[in-house]
């Protein structure tokens, strides 16, 4: 019973972290929009790479929590 907990804690832990790097790309796809409006190339290419950057992170976090799902 206690791996169980444990088990539902890491599976929240994960889901905490992945609606997180959703609301990160959000905010990415909100600056470039900000950028190409006030046409700032600077700003723009940063937001890019920042999205990049988010879905990097992502990609892993995403494996483990489907690795978890076929688990049960």
């Amino acid at each position: 019973m206690p791996d169980n907990n444990k088990e539902i804690a890491l599976e929240r832990k994960t889901r905490y972290q992945l609606y997180g790097w959703i609301l990160f790309i959000v905010c990415a796809i909100l600056f470039i929009a900000a950028s190409i409006i006030d046409r700032e190339p600077l700003v723009f290419v940063g937001s890019i790479l920042f999205l990049l950057a988010c879905f990097f992170f992502l990609i892993p976090l995403i494996g483990s929590y489907r690795k978890g799902k076929s688990d049960s």
